[in-house]
């Protein structure tokens, strides 16, 4: 049997070489016959699966390479990776918590592990591997990023600030470092990056992404010092370069819109009977930079309620009802009307349960997920959704100002931008109409300074010992919601843009006549 193993691993992978993948699929699935537990052929199998867009059977294949894993931390990590894009977050966390791989010594894998810990939300874990090479003598701009990044998640951010400063001498043109440290605090006269921002300017490849971010973070320098005119023309620059790498097909977004809206009706979107005793989600969704992350901190500090995060696993679990990878194309939308929405949610909640850490609410604040409101809906009926807004001249100013690497191709452009926020507009009001008992909109930031707003909000949600929480704050409480206000960066985008007025008019105009258009006549 094992000869017969070897050839036919040998033929799979000369196969796979030569990007033939019908004879390597043939080649695999009879390795799977005579030995079940191969774990390579697994994954090459599943890697096949998934570039061939078969979603269900990439899922399947991760967790049977799961089942019969050995005690090789490579192969635990390859395994890790295939469950996370599938969606498999139970399994890819157990598998993380394998005993052999507390004694990885490679700083590659440390590495390799770490982001996957952060792709869990598990910044502890992802800045426990990061000590770990430290201990063990490694160092370089990779290690020093993904060590401030967790710190910076973990709420450390004096200590993360030096950590990031020197990943960014080790590694100059490591964008995303100096946006890091950028975003860290505001900056001052006596202490900024703008001469390293220059120098790292200099040497970084035109056109990368590197180069992009760079941009970005001595925009967001330049603005801290009052410098607004040095300031829009770096931010301009910064979105010119992002326009070259992500081009956006307006007419090809109006249409996926239009789709949306005429296949997800209430005929098709019939909230399953899905019932659940555990942990309850609450979504808190919006455009980018709305206020979504600043809500979800303050509910997060509720007694009952656990702010778990950005998470992508309802969009995961739509991939894999559709069992297409792309939920932004016109065959998601056609499938759709045949999804199984009963399983979707339970899915989901199967999937994010542990996220809870033992509260009765845990909040998943993808602001993205404003496109899948109905399909929440339809799939955890019972869930909450909070639908973060604020003005369209700051919610479209937020995105511009934004970096968000080559992913949210609208935000580059004015027209684009615009479009993009009256089609945002059309499906959110499709959304209140499907489902007003589950959506709530919240005005930023009405939640935070009006008391009435607020206590409506946590009632919606169910929060009953919150209405004390809100009314009868003790000073603990008051310094919770005070250092909330303080750092609302994106929502304080009015006073911001205020310095912007002049350059700002197109956009202003633009989206002025887009709304009247939408309101029709008065």
């Amino acid at each position: 049997m094992e000869s017969q193993v070897e050839l036919l691993w040998s033929q799979a992978q000369n196969h796979l070489a030569a990007r033939q993948a019908a004879p390597a699929r043939a080649a695999l699935e009879a390795l799977l016959a005579v030995d079940p537990d191969h774990t390579l052929a697994r994954l090459a199998l599943c890697n096949l699966a998934w570039r061939q867009d078969r979603v269900r059977e990439a899922s399947g294949h991760a967790l049977r390479a799961a089942q019969g894993l050995p005690d090789y931390p490579e192969l635990i990590c390859e395994t890790v990776g295939a469950l996370l894009r599938s969606g498999e977050s139970v399994a890819a966390r157990a598998c993380l918590r394998r005993p052999v791989l507390d004694g990885v010594l490679s700083d590659a894998l440390l590495i390799r592990l770490a982001d996957h810990w952060h792709a869990l939300g598990e910044s502890a874990e992802a800045l426990a591997r990061m000590d770990r090479a430290r201990e063990l003598g490694f160092d370089g701009d990779g290690i020093r990023y993904r060590r401030g990044r967790a710190l910076v998640a973990l709420g450390r951010r004096q200590e993360a600030e030096p950590e990031l400063e020197l990943g960014f001498l080790l590694g100059p043109t490591h964008g995303e470092i100096a946006l890091e440290l950028a975003n860290l605090r505001t900056q001052t006269r006596e202490r900024n990056h703008l001469k390293a921002l220059g120098e790292s300017l200099k040497s970084a490849p035109r056109g990368s992404l590197g180069h992009a971010a760079l941009e970005f973070a001595l925009y967001k320098e330049l603005e801290d010092l009052g410098r607004y005119d040095e300031a829009w023309q770096t931010l301009t620059r910064a979105n010119a370069v992002m326009a070259q790498r992500k081009r956006c097909d307006v007419e090809r977004m109006r249409h996926w819109f239009d789709l949306c809206i005429a296949l997800c009706t209430r005929e098709t979107l019939l909230p399953a009977q899905t019932r659940h005793d555990g942990p309850q989600p609450i979504f808190v969704i919006g455009l980018p930079h709305s206020g979504t992350r600043e809500l979800a901190e303050c509910l997060g500090g509720h007694p009952d309620v656990t702010d778990a995060g950005e998470l992508n696993d309802f969009e995961h679990q739509l991939r894999r009802a559709a069992d297409h990878r792309d939920t932004r194309d016109e065959t998601f939308l056609e499938r759709v009307p045949t999804l199984d929405f009963g399983q979707v949610g339970a899915r989901y909640l199967a999937q994010t349960q542990w996220r809870a850490r033992g509260k009765p609410f845990y909040i998943d604040r993808r602001p993205d997920n404003w496109q899948y409101a109905g399909l929440i809906h339809a799939a955890l009926p019972h869930a909450r959704i909070l639908h973060v807004t604020c003005e369209p001249m700051d919610a479209c100013f937020a995105q511009y100002r934004g970096f968000f690497g080559d992913t949210h191709e609208y935000t580059c452009d004015w027209n684009t931008m615009a479009a993009h926020y009256l089609e945002y507009q059309k499906l959110m009001t499709h959304w209140r109409e499907l489902a007003p008992e589950s959506l709530m909109d919240q005005l930023s930031p009405d939640w935070l300074r009006d008391g009435r707003a607020g206590r409506a909000m946590l009632k919606f949600c169910g929060l009953e010992r919150s209405f004390e929480f809100v009314t009868d704050r003790n000073p603990s409480d008051d310094e919770m919601w005070r250092s909330a206000s303080n750092c609302l960066f994106d929502i304080g985008i009015s006073t911001k843009r205020k310095s912007y007025a002049i350059p700002l008019e197109t956009l202003q105009k633009t989206i002025d006549a887009g709304i009247d258009k939408l309101r029709g006549p008065q």
